[in-house]
């Protein structure tokens, strides 16, 4: 590939293969144009998921007297996002990968807002678990194509940093969700505070809109993914758009096979195969774990500081609102600014070695009383989301989207959306049945999760951030067009 001058300012860069476009962009050798505008939408996407995750867990015990639901069908009732998670990531990632980053990314905007409409009216749970059940599904095909643009727009030194910051933005999206209640709160009558949870969720029908609207007017697709789809034309063209560079194809550029995606359970077979089964392992395993921790106490900060810490209903509004931006924003970012310095691995075995003494420190306090006992409660539950949000939280989407190349981020991104909601969706199932049997001993039961994750990365050491994985797409081919399966070396 030639390029005179450098920079994005006046750059002309001559593409002869999708080996130039990739290594374009990985170098950071054309960047500027919309390319951050890009990122930010897809935040936005990632800001729209986390909301509509997290909008209902202020409500759930309002939901469960509303509806006469016991603990089962409360569980039920909050998992069913979840369930519809996992069948959007077990088939959206793999669209991502065949149709292309943008076509996914414009259409799954319909979920959230149809969906969140349908949630604030819910006559009933059948309706309303439906209704989340849709919403999960669009959840599920937007997490993987959004990180991947995020990937795929970034160049290799700062690609860890800028995935990652999907974790600051879901804290800033889950504690905007309490600051849409707060003022309703005041607002409503007293005999409507029960209904508080319907204009949360609904109100996620407001920035889905906004972002479906701005996605339209900057988006583009990923030039990686149509550069390893043989449309060597069509990535020049985004990269003179998106990039604002001047980018040609050269006249003597080779000719690229059309690029044609494995079938779906091709991919995911792909996912398991010498080169990327420890990959695979540890991102779904993590994964999984981190959410399974997560959704028992970040997302349960409501019930826990209702129930084990007898608080009243303005104080579960306005605690998890000052724990999300005090702690899970600040621990995101923190995460963000040492993930080229420490890598996804150290971050991951510190954070979940601090959330298991934070467990384990909330397991032997029990129920608190008196000032003093309610203070360090407060601290050990802020100490759990912050070190969440700084290492696993943000690691396990991290890792499983950095870990495979073009041909393979959707396929490998979506199976670690699976994976990750097969762990919030037990965790969502089995906490309400256990809290109410176990009071806070389940706290001894929810400290297995960060044990497992912690006890795998200690047996599997790979390091997605700083790996030039998108140049496997390009090592030896088979005759099929895809990677001949060499082992990967330790």
């Amino acid at each position: 590939m030639s390029q005179t001058p450098s920079g994005p300012a006046g750059a002309k860069i001559t593409i002869r293969s999708a080996r130039d476009v990739v290594d374009a962009i990985n170098t950071g050798r054309v960047r500027g144009g919309n390319e951050r505008a890009i990122i930010l939408i897809a935040l936005g996407g990632i800001f729209i998921d986390a909301y509509d995750f997290t909008s209902l867990a202020f409500g759930l015990n309002d939901i469960a007297e509303q509806f006469q639901l016991g603990p089962a069908a409360e569980g039920i009732v909050g998992a069913s996002i979840m369930v519809g998670a996992l069948l959007g990531a077990l088939f959206g990632g793999y669209l991502v990968d065949k149709i292309g980053r943008y076509k996914m990314f414009m259409a799954d905007m319909l979920f959230f807002v149809v969906a969140a409409l349908a949630c604030a009216f819910a006559p009933n749970p059948e309706i309303l678990t439906a209704s989340r059940f849709l919403m999960g599904v669009g959840i599920g095909i937007d997490f993987p194509v959004a990180l991947a643009f995020i990937a795929e727009y970034s160049a290799l030194r700062g690609k860890g940093g800028r995935v990652t910051l999907w974790q600051p933005m879901w804290y800033i999206a889950t504690g905007t969700s309490f600051a849409v209640l707060l003022p309703l709160y005041f607002i409503l009558p007293e005999s409507a505070h029960g209904d508080l949870w319907r204009w949360a969720v609904g109100f996620g029908a407001v920035p889905a809109l906004v972002v479906m609207a701005v996605r339209h007017r900057y988006m583009d697709e990923s030039a990686s993914w149509a550069a390893k789809q043989g449309k060597l034309d069509k990535a020049v063209q985004i990269l003179r758009k998106s990039y604002g560079v001047d980018a040609v194809l050269a006249a003597d550029a080779a000719p690229e096979r059309e690029g044609k995606p494995m079938a779906w359970w091709r991919g995911i077979r792909q996912l398991f195969t010498p080169r990327y089964r420890r990959r695979t392992i540890l991102a779904g395993i993590l994964g999984g774990t981190q959410a399974a921790q997560y959704y028992a106490v970040g997302f349960a900060l409501p019930f826990i500081i209702g129930s084990f810490l007898g608080q009243d209903t303005l104080t579960t509004i306005i605690g998890p609102l000052i724990f999300n931006f005090a702690f899970g924003v600040t621990g995101g970012f923190a995460g963000v600014a040492l993930a080229s310095r420490l890598g996804s691995w150290k971050l991951s075995v510190s954070g979940f070695t601090v959330c298991i003494l934070a467990l384990a420190g909330l397991a032997l306090l029990g129920e608190p009383t008196g000032t003093f006992g309610l203070t360090v409660a407060g601290l050990l539950l802020g100490v759990f989301v912050f070190f969440h949000s700084y290492g696993p939280g943000a690691q396990g989407m991290t890792m499983a989207t950095l870990s495979y190349p073009t041909s393979l981020r959707g396929t490998g991104s979506g199976f670690g959306q699976m994976a990750l909601r097969i762990g919030s969706t037990t965790s969502l199932l089995l906490f309400p049945v256990f809290s109410d049997t176990l009071g806070t001993g389940v706290f001894w039961v929810v400290i297995v999760a960060p044990a497992l994750g912690l006890l795998t990365l200690l047996l599997i050491r790979w390091e997605p951030i700083g790996k030039d994985v998108d140049a496997e797409d390009f090592a030896e081919e088979s005759e099929g067009g895809h990677l001949v399966n060499r082992k990967e070396p330790r």
